[in-house]
């Protein structure tokens, strides 16, 4: 009965939230019903017949539990926490709405991890990778790292743990579970010729040595070995192969597992949505999916707010391609470049909190290719300055550099530099995404990321 009292007090919050014009109330229940019972969400997700998943990563995280929720949601009821909002209150804000689904699938962030584990007793979780990102929140890679062992080791000895074998960190969180689902890429056609300057965990986890690298895929990821201790990437249990990347158009690969193998069509392009995707197909088969519902999901499923998201402006399409490390945006500007070329950028870079204060990660994208074949370029938001500077060095004439720090100005003078029935680049931070996304919202061109997620 206290329970009940508590969750309606929470939803009236929600309510009240939404009506104030204050956002999507995505968060503000699961606040208040963990204040007032810090116990209810392990309570909540008790009561799901299926028990919960969770889904982590730096990058890539909201698309590859929204690709499970494609491919599971005809068949299963889900409590998913499509909005993005992936803290112990968006999580509570989730399990408070969804009371009678069966299966709980929750994105997590980093450093909430260890403590939504803790709290929802997942039977899966899936660790996609981990890159530098805010460090002035996270810190290092390696202290994530070890906070993520030591919720692993935590894990029920029943749930599965399902790991990129591609990321040295995130395979070595798996040694010594007995349930392990171990995907990654297998295709050296779509590798890069070398490790990027800016990789990130690029040493044995066991020895320091410098990891070679048989094929380097993104960032770290890749095919390694230690060349002192013979730490390898483990077996693959899911991979992709035969991997086409369609410029802007999409992507596909075949998808290979225990089960069988499988052509998987993307509606998404890019190699990171290669992974996003094959994280999803490894979680949705541990968690009992069949080779053809996962096939068919990943078919069906278009992209989630803000992530290679396509906006039409009147003559204009605004494509929608979320930055917020050295990793993910250069994957951004690697796919951009796998089309044709932009003539004409967009580029928002805010410091709130969200975002992570320290923008220095800007010096270490791979920007140049970028500019030699841009015409103009308009950067906005807080630290726009910085950003044009990164321009200039990078080659770009400051001629060709309009700053805006607005970003409503900023979209429309971007939009007017392409001509009718062409398509604008727009490459934000996430407070910057969500911003960009209100004017659209504001105008009628997108329903609110919390209604249309």
């Amino acid at each position: 009965m206290r329970l009940h009292v508590e969750i309606e007090l929470a939803r009236l919050a929600g309510r009240l939230s939404r009506l104030a014009a204050r956002g999507g109330g995505t968060t503000i229940p699961g606040k208040i019903l963990a204040a007032i019972d810090p116990g209810a969400i392990a309570k909540l997700a008790a009561r799901l017949p299926l028990g919960c998943a969770l889904v982590s990563a730096t990058n890539g995280k909201t698309t590859t539990s929204a690709m499970v929720a494609e491919i599971l949601g005809r068949r299963v009821r889900l409590a998913h926490n499509r909005a993005g909002a992936n803290l112990v209150s968006g999580v509570a804000s989730t399990l408070i709405d969804a009371q009678q689904a069966d299966l709980g699938l929750f994105e997590v962030d980093e450093g909430a991890f260890p403590e939504i584990a803790r709290r929802t007793r997942p039977r899966a979780v899936c660790l996609a990778n981990l890159f530098r990102d805010q460090l002035d929140r996270y810190g290092e890679l390696e202290l994530i790292a070890e906070r993520w062992r030591v919720a692993v080791s935590g894990l029920d000895p029943a749930a599965t743990a399902v790991v990129n074998a591609d990321d040295p960190l995130i395979a070595n969180l798996a040694r010594g579970r007995q349930h392990v689902v171990r995907f990654g890429l297998d295709d050296a056609t779509v590798a890069r010729e070398r490790l990027p300057h800016a990789a990130d965990s690029k040493y044995c986890v066991d020895c320091g040595t410098p990891y070679a690298y048989e094929s380097a895929y993104m960032g770290h990821l890749g095919a390694y070995r230690c060349p002192a201790c013979g730490n390898a990437r483990p077996k693959l249990d899911v991979s992709a192969r035969e991997i086409a990347l369609d410029g802007l158009e999409g992507s596909s690969f075949t998808l290979f597992a225990p089960e069988g193998s499988a052509r998987v069509r993307l509606a998404l392009p890019g190699l990171y949505n290669v992974y996003n995707a094959l994280a999803a197909a490894s979680l949705s088969l541990a968690l009992g999916g069949g080779l053809d519902e996962v096939a068919d999901g990943l078919g069906r499923f278009q992209a989630a707010f803000g992530r290679f998201e396509r906006i039409r402006v009147g003559e204009r399409t605004a494509l929608l391609l979320l930055i917020k490390n050295p990793a993910g945006a250069n994957e951004a500007v690697r796919t951009l470049l796998e089309g044709d070329p932009p003539a004409v950028a967009l580029i928002a870079l805010n410091d709130e909190v969200a975002d992570g204060r320290d923008v220095s990660w800007i010096w270490d994208v791979d920007f140049e290719p970028l500019a030699d074949c841009l015409e103009r370029l308009v950067v906005t938001g807080s630290r726009a300055h910085e950003l044009a500077l990164r321009f200039k060095y990078g080659g770009l004439d400051p001629a060709q550099i309009t700053v805006e720090p607005r970003l409503e100005p900023a979209l429309d003078r971007a939009l007017e530099l392409v001509p009718p029935g062409g398509q604008l680049p727009v490459l934000p931070t996430y407070t910057a995404m969500l911003a960009l996304r209100r004017v659209a919202a504001d105008r009628g061109l997108v329903r609110p990321y919390w209604e249309a997620a």
